[in-house]
């Protein structure tokens, strides 16, 4: 193979570039986003993030708090989980007086007296004893409508025992998120 058969080869295998060629390519315009003009300087840079994160942070907490499945934490993320929080929204639970009755306990083991504190005592074993049967039947339910309704289901049980028992301890009105269904409903 000679010298000029070789440039001949790199001469066909090279590709020009746009500039070589004199092609001008066009700025494409921005599509979907805003265009805000630069902040003038450092600090309101930083006070223009800092108002986008603030109003970032609210939409996705709204966004939570009405079961939005784009902005739930990953434990309260896919379909058997929106069934669990739907059985424990729909029924009373035990735990939701957990907190008050726990309240009573230390006002009354405060007291002097030892038959009040007896009392509490007696009281703090019996909410304990209602929370671990409360806790068993909320299972029970959710093992038989999850194994009913979500047959290949590859979420593990205990997982959802353990989502549904918290949600059961929170308050009602504090649970995220909020419940979608009222007391007594049939699911």
């Amino acid at each position: 193979m000679t010298e000029e058969d070789s440039a001949d080869n790199r001469r066909k295998s090279y590709t020009p570039s746009k500039k070589e060629l004199g092609v001008v390519t066009p700025k494409r315009a921005p599509q979907g986003r805003r265009v805000e003009a630069a902040p003038a300087d450092r600090k309101e840079a930083m006070k223009q993030l800092r108002e986008r994160q603030r109003q970032e942070r609210a939409e996705a907490a709204e966004g939570m708090r009405q079961g939005d499945e784009k902005f739930l934490l990953a434990r309260d993320r896919g379909p058997e989980r929106s069934l669990v929080r739907d059985i424990v929204d729909s029924r009373r639970t035990v735990g939701s007086f957990f907190i008050a009755g726990a309240l009573i306990v230390m006002v009354g083991s405060l007291i002097k007296n030892y038959a009040v504190v007896l009392a509490s005592n007696v009281l703090w074993a019996l909410l304990a004893l209602a929370v671990v049967v409360d806790s068993v039947f909320i299972a029970r339910r959710i093992k038989r409508l999850v194994k009913e309704r979500f047959p290949s289901s590859q979420q593990r049980m205990g997982s959802l025992y353990l989502y549904g028992i918290m949600r059961g301890l929170t308050f009602r009105r504090m649970r995220v998120p909020k419940p979608k269904v009222d007391l007594g409903a049939k699911i």
